[in-house]
């Protein structure tokens, strides 16, 4: 199985294309409905990397992409200016999850 990077910027695109990941740099929704649609035709991408950039700015695409579609895996990567994350954000997910205040 490989990767593919959905990414909205050239510099995350560049290093990933270093790290032997291929992918595409879009910055529309039309663009990003189209190249999933690419995407989930190769039967041989398992892992879908997507910036959280543009996670954050198409949410509804890529909700319903998580819940109704199996493969390939939905993997947000941050890009280079860091993630847009509460530093906490590990901690407050699992204090949800248990219900109880660590």
């Amino acid at each position: 199985m490989k990767m593919f990077l959905i990414s909205d910027n050239v510099d995350t695109y560049t290093g990933m294309r270093l790290a032997g990941v291929d992918g595409v740099v879009i910055h529309s929704k039309i663009h990003l409905k189209e190249q999933l649609e690419q995407t989930f035709s190769n039967k041989e991408i398992g892992v879908l990397l997507i910036t959280e950039k543009l996670s954050q700015e198409f949410p509804d695409i890529i909700n319903d992409i998580k819940l109704n579609h199996r493969l390939p895996l939905i993997v947000e990567i941050p890009d280079r200016h860091g993630t847009g994350r509460d530093p906490n954000f590990i901690m407050n997910y699992v204090n949800e999850a248990i219900g109880l205040k660590l």
